[in-house]
């Protein structure tokens, strides 16, 4: 008789573990059924509705200004907003400059000619 060399005998142990294993593998059921409270002609009008819809790969902000609701009168946003750019340290900060100081006790041009618009029409 002849005798069965050592590759031989994992070779054929190795199979035999295959084969176990496959044995013990699950059945395959298939795809679950789909669970939906739509019919599918609801879901074919929605989607033909969606589809067919303006702008709908357009990002936000993209289409143009957006509408705000307004608080607050134009005109006094438009003076805040000169009076802000005419502020005389608004770009100034302790750091700016070397040795340099905030100095806030200067006036505001915006509001020193309002104070002489004032003066003026009291006269």
């Amino acid at each position: 008789m002849k005798s069965l060399s050592l590759t031989q005998i994992v070779a054929v142990g190795s199979f035999a573990m295959l084969a176990a294993a496959g044995a013990k593998a699950e059945s395959y059921e298939g795809v679950q059924p789909a669970v939906s409270a739509k019919s599918r002609t609801e879901v074919s009008a929605e989607a033909v509705r969606t589809a067919t819809a303006p702008n709908q790969n357009v990002v936000r902000g993209s289409r143009g200004s957006e509408t705000v609701a307004v608080s607050t009168d134009c005109a006094n946003v438009v003076a805040e907003a000169v009076r802000a750019a005419a502020a005389p340290d608004q770009n100034v900060s302790s750091g700016s400059r070397v040795n340099s100081k905030v100095i806030s006790t200067m006036e505001n041009p915006v509001d020193t000619r309002a104070a002489s618009r004032n003066n003026a029409s009291k006269l």
